[in-house]
């Protein structure tokens, strides 16, 4: 099926705009991450208490909060659990950090989340149905393993990459993968959204996902390579992206719908996780058109003008001894 029939779209005539909408959201990440918000880890990674409360009926977040604040607890996280249908749920998820005063000793978190909702529900208002404790040493072992496991997948990517093309089209595709999860981190901390595992389990996938539309477009441009060797690579490359637009655009869009109904119906506990794919999607798509193909190109044209220099370079020395 095409959606498209015979495209000619100058893609690489509007590379400085792609340049340019690439700076600024990638830049905007950047600086929210060093100088805002930083990147917001879940107690995933920095450790802490997690409890999950429900509440006999729907329970009002600026109540628990202030429950919580009169309490003398802080740097408290509330998250409400959604069912996903009706967005309305009795439970939520209080996350207290491992730095927290009522952290000291594991059990007091338990014991001053349930005094403080004690203080302002009576006791069958609520039960306290599970509880999660990362330690910091264990939050700081995540962390480290989940950047291990995204610099080995781009690793493993660049070689295979390497061995069934060449090395510019490795480093090109890392170059747009790497693109695509700065600026999806970048989001995130825009929005102040945690980090989870679930969240890097969303980015490993995305990482995947985008190195597939990259490698379809690669894959056609080697073809037409091969097909038309006299023809400058600038409109191979637009041929080869005019050529997979339709399989881009229906693959893409149908995977972008069903991650956006996630994130719309999947409820609070899938958040970060859909988020990060209706991110991940858009912006993957993007980068396999507007910036790892282009880096084919400017790769062979800086090639070109170094090969011209040597040969102007060696020219005179030549005829000076004729």
């Amino acid at each position: 099926m095409e959606l498209f029939r015979s495209t000619n779209i100058d893609w690489l005539g509007k590379k400085w705009y792609f340049l340019g909408f690439s700076l600024i959201f990638s830049v905007a990440g950047l600086l929210s991450m060093l100088f805002w918000h930083g990147i917001p880890k879940g107690v995933d990674f920095k450790g802490g208490t997690q409890i999950t409360v429900k509440f006999d009926q729907v329970p009002n977040e600026d109540h628990v909060r202030s429950a919580m604040d009169h309490a003398g607890v802080k740097d408290f996280r509330i998250q409400r659990i959604s069912n996903g249908v009706s967005q309305v749920s009795n439970e939520v998820i209080i996350a207290l950090p491992i730095n927290s005063a009522t952290d000291t000793n594991h059990d007091q978190g338990r014991a001053a989340v349930q005094n403080a909702l004690s203080a302002n529900y009576h006791d069958s208002g609520f039960t306290i149905l599970q509880e999660d404790i990362v330690g910091p040493t264990a939050g700081k072992q995540l962390q480290k393993q989940a950047i291990y496991a995204t610099l080995y997948s781009l690793l493993g990517m660049l070689l295979y990459l390497w061995f069934r093309f060449e090395l510019i089209y490795g480093v090109a595709a890392v170059v747009a993968v790497f693109h695509d999860t700065l600026i999806t981190i970048g989001a995130f901390s825009l929005t102040n959204q945690e980090l989870t595992l679930t969240v890097i389990a969303a980015i490993l996938t995305l990482i995947g996902y985008s190195m597939n539309d990259t490698v379809v477009v690669f894959d056609r441009i080697r073809e037409n390579l091969a097909l038309s060797r006299r023809e400058d690579l600038a409109t191979i490359v637009n041929r080869s992206i005019n050529q997979t637009l339709s399989r881009t655009v229906l693959s893409s869009g149908l995977t972008f719908l069903t991650v956006l109904s996630l994130f719309v119906f999947g409820g609070e506990v899938l958040h970060g996780f859909s988020f990060a794919l209706v991110v991940g999607i858009l912006i993957g798509t993007y980068s396999s058109i507007a910036v790892a193909a282009p880096m084919l190109v400017a790769w062979q044209d800086w090639r070109s003008r170094k090969n011209q220099q040597a040969k102007a370079a060696t020219l005179p020395a030549g005829r000076a001894r004729a």
